[in-house]
């Protein structure tokens, strides 16, 4: 099941010691999916600064294979770069000269099955004396010794014939390391985390992040508190809440802070039918390190119901407020306000609207810490137009906090979302298998125009609770953020563009054409005295960019890219010459069999092959390819599992009326992107393609 292969011989002549952090130079490894234990996404190193950052270059780059990929934030520890591609294949390279030392497969595609349709790749890892922790998609946790990628243990955190899965990194504290799990938006889920000792893999505890079958009885005083603020009978349809990423574990109190997220499904009126906060739903929750016990929550949105999840960076930081020092964390989640409350006992101590448009709530009562909701803002009259949409004002793209600017840099979307019951509200129930189940009805044909998706990058005062500047991006979705001590802010863009900002005043001060989107964040290091930047390019969006041409699945470069001052290395020339649209001209058009494939993949297959068909580079763009040519050959990926080595999941229980569904929705829309290219030769070129 697992496979091993240690590469040029570096556990007998390894590059550096990597069995232990430096330390000699703050800031010389990038340790943590946040840089450090305070998960600010900031470097204090200067070397590379806004008066030279011209002189930045290339100091190598290194292929990735097709697969899943674009969301990662390597490590970087003396001189050595611990890296997860695609379903955590974990890389171990030297950071100077990008020669792969050794790379460990833990065969997530022969593990995962049913958990693959879950189409999101492995976002980071966490490092600990001398041992590499990552999760994996099927759910185990892994550790791996740094010198050698040979395997020290492995748990399984959760069922494997359950929908949990893992995509986010791990985090250690004191001695442990802890992980969560996804799976809310497709199965009835209840989320938990679960603490390890690091050197052993025995667990050392377990806290539910929402209450089950009060008939079960109650794992702590917590859920039995919570329970009180749920209604109906929540725990048949899972519960959710889960910690699919961000946490962060603070020295000082010896406590981890969890980010939980929205509930299953997301429709309040069925899973609480008659109200209620729905702890600990969209919460930061502070638990003890040492036993998991409950220590205090703070709720950004009771009784949530528009998957306004919390799930969004915790970063820690001390800032002076009123004139005095205050420990605080900093939170930016999916719902335009940013928050800052004190680390000690969760205290509100500032909530503030960073997103242009908010439609859901007029404000945060700074006297309860509660929002100030709009009227209809549950959907009760018809519909809602929804102002964050539910991609969020901040995805998962990571902000930054400057300890030296003392601002936030934060990657901002502005979308909306229409929300409405489904018909069936009354007896609605989750689809059978892993599919997303959201408990939201289709939007209404007549709603108002409103303006195509955008983003920008801001910087943010969180003492001022205001924008200082912004730089307009293309597009609704795009890289995650670096800042450093060198007044330097960098991001890669869906553009496929690395850019970097000064610090101070969002000017423009440098770029760099990836060839690709870039949608990870960039981290900044030591390595041989020389302060290095390393990220990892590649392009795994979901539907429309903004881009002239969406990047391909199979023609994409994906690639390891590392940069130096003066540094001479280039790339080849690009080919990103889109691939045509095919069609089969014998077929004839089915509407009625049209519609039902068009349900079919928007149950199914949109999160990786995109809204409409529409790939924005997750998945190969359907219309594109030879396989969704005939019922035959989709049939053999679909229903026999073909393509599981490669990553594509199998719908075994799809009927062979689905799957011919299927066909003529995909080719219907071939034939449409089709006329639609041919309209705009006849009309002239509208763009430069990508």
């Amino acid at each position: 099941m697992f496979v091993l292969s240690a590469l040029t011989g570096c556990a007998d002549e390894p590059a550096a010691d990597a069995g232990r952090a430096s330390g000699s130079v703050a800031g010389a490894d990038w340790s943590s999916f946040g840089g450090d234990s305070s998960e600010n996404h900031y470097s204090p190193l200067e070397q590379i600064n806004d008066g030279n950052i011209a002189r930045l270059g290339l100091a190598w780059s290194y292929d990735l294979p097709v697969t899943m990929n674009g969301l990662a934030t390597p490590l970087a520890i003396d001189g050595i770069l611990y890296f997860p591609v695609g379903h955590s294949v974990i890389h171990a390279m030297d950071a100077q000269t990008g020669e792969l030392l050794w790379q460990y497969d833990p065969d997530v595609y022969g593990a995962a099955r049913h958990k693959l349709r879950a189409g999101w790749p492995i976002r980071g890892l966490a490092y600990w004396e001398g041992t590499i922790f990552a999760g994996t998609l099927d759910g185990r946790l892994i550790a791996l010794d740094a010198r050698d990628g040979s395997l020290k243990w492995t748990a399984m955190t959760v069922d494997p014939e359950d929908y949990r899965y893992i995509t986010g990194p791990p985090w250690i504290m004191n001695g442990k390391v802890i992980i969560g799990h996804g799976g809310a938006d497709y199965s009835p889920v209840r989320g938990y985390v679960t603490a390890y000792d690091a050197r052993t893999g025995e667990q050392a505890w377990r806290f539910h992040t929402v209450p089950g079958n009060p008939a079960d009885g109650f794992e702590s005083e917590a859920m039995e508190m919570a329970a009180g603020t749920w209604t109906g009978e929540w725990w048949k349809f899972g519960g959710g809440g889960t910690v699919w990423h961000a946490m962060a574990y603070d020295e000082k109190y010896n406590r981890i802070y969890l980010g939980t997220g929205n509930a299953s499904p997301w429709n309040q009126k069925i899973f609480s039918p008659q109200g209620g906060d729905n702890l600990f739903l969209a919460s930061i929750v502070a638990l003890d390190a040492d036993t998991g016990e409950y220590i205090w929550h703070y709720q950004t949105n009771p009784g949530e119901t528009w998957d306004y999840n919390s799930n969004m960076d915790i970063e820690l930081a001390e800032l002076e407020i009123d004139g005095q020092p205050r420990e605080v964390i900093l939170h930016a989640p999916k719902n335009g306000f940013f928050y800052v409350l004190d680390r000690k006992d969760g205290t509100l101590i500032s909530a503030d609207q960073f997103a242009n448009t908010v439609t859901w709530a007029e404000r945060i009562d700074l006297a309860t810490g509660r929002p100030v909701e709009h009227p209809n803002a549950r959907y009760r009259d018809g519909y809602f137009i929804g102002y964050p949409g539910q991609w969020g004002a901040h995805p998962v793209a990571a902000m930054s906090f400057s300890r030296k600017t003392k601002l936030v840099y934060l990657p901002t979307s502005e979308s909306y979302t229409v929300y409405s019951d489904p018909p069936n509200l009354e007896s609605w129930t989750h689809p059978p298998g892993m599919r997303v189940s959201s408990g939201i009805g289709p939007a209404p044909a007549n709603i108002p125009p409103q303006p195509p998706p955008s983003s920008y990058l801001q910087a943010w005062d969180p003492v001022g609770k205001r924008r200082v500047w912004e730089v307009p991006l293309t597009g609704m979705q795009n890289g995650a953020v670096l800042s450093t001590g060198g007044n330097l802010v960098l991001q890669g863009q869906v553009t496929g563009e690395l850019s970097a900002y000064a610090a101070d005043t969002g000017k423009k001060l440098w770029s760099f054409d990836a060839q690709v989107g870039v949608a990870a964040q960039p981290i900044t290091y030591l390595a041989g005295g020389k302060q290095y930047i390393t990220v990892l390019a590649g392009w795994r969006g979901t539907g429309a960019s903004g881009l002239a041409q969406e990047w391909n699945y199979y023609t994409q470069k994906r690639r390891v890219l590392t940069f130096v001052l003066d540094g001479e290395a280039s790339l080849p020339a690009a080919e990103n010459a889109p691939l045509p649209y095919l069609d089969d001209p014998s077929l004839v058009i089915d509407e009625a069999k049209a519609e039902i494939g068009r349900e079919v993949f928007h149950r199914n297959c949109h999160v990786c092959h995109g809204p409409r068909l529409i790939s924005g580079g997750a998945a190969p763009d359907l219309r594109r390819g030879g396989t969704a040519l005939n019922a035959e050959a989709l049939g053999a990926v679909l229903q026999q599992g073909a393509l599981v080595p490669r990553g594509m999941p199998q719908f075994e229980e799809m009927p062979d009326s689905e799957v011919e569904g299927l066909v003529h929705y995909i080719r219907r829309e071939a034939r449409a992107a089709i006329a639609a290219d041919a309209d705009k030769a006849v009309a002239g070129p509208a763009g430069e393609s990508k």
